[in-house]
């Protein structure tokens, strides 16, 4: 329902920012690593959103990044997994750090964000890595990439946990340096990415 939201920064606190458009205040629920990326009040923001329905509460969340919300949509859509546990795991990590936990399966990682206990981490690894696999042929077999060592391959599989095809990503990695380490080649592929999608 909402894609997004641009308008001034009425108020900002720990886990949430307000947003005036067109004289409508929205409260969102955001991750810490969005509330970082804020301005100050009464300066001008946009954000990526989302509209979490449920029997008895409309949460809007709102994202820095549409990376960000690829994650928090793929985090929720794992059985125990509510808005709330989704933005304490994107508090502790980035969108391509969360990526790179899913491709190699450390759940340990994820038990660090407040209220992911072991059972749930493991989950959220086995049923993302379940999703990504069988959502179309491009993905092929997301742990294929860290059977194979290849960080080349670790980079192109975890920005398809990001969202993005397998050939987007593919396109996106080629040509960097495989010397760099896994993160900061999905850094630097979605830092490509990003800019193709100004054109």
């Amino acid at each position: 329902m909402y894609y997004s939201l641009r308008g001034t920064l009425l108020q900002k606190g720990p886990g949430f920012i307000a947003v005036e458009c067109g004289g409508v205040g929205y409260r969102c629920g955001v991750s810490m690593n969005t509330l970082q990326k804020m301005p100050s009040v009464g300066e001008s923001i946009f954000v990526y959103t989302f509209l979490q329905v449920r029997e008895d509460a409309l949460d809007l969340f709102a994202f820095f990044s549409e990376e960000e919300l690829n994650c928090f949509k793929m985090l929720i859509s794992v059985s125990g997994v509510g808005g709330k546990a989704a933005l304490s795991i994107l508090s502790d990590l980035l969108p391509e750090q969360l990526a790179v936990c899913v491709v190699s399966g450390d759940y340990k990682t994820l038990q660090k964000s407040q209220g992911i206990g072991a059972k749930l981490a493991q989950r959220i690894v086995l049923d993302l890595k379940d999703k990504l696999g069988g959502v179309t042929a491009e993905t092929q077999n997301i742990t294929a990439a860290v059977q194979t060592g290849s960080v080349t391959e670790e980079a192109i599989s975890a920005l398809v946990v990001l969202g993005y095809s397998r050939a987007e990503a593919a396109s996106a990695v080629a040509g960097l340096d495989p010397s760099l380490s896994v993160e900061d080649l999905i850094k630097s592929a979605l830092k490509k990415l990003t800019a193709r999608s100004m054109r």
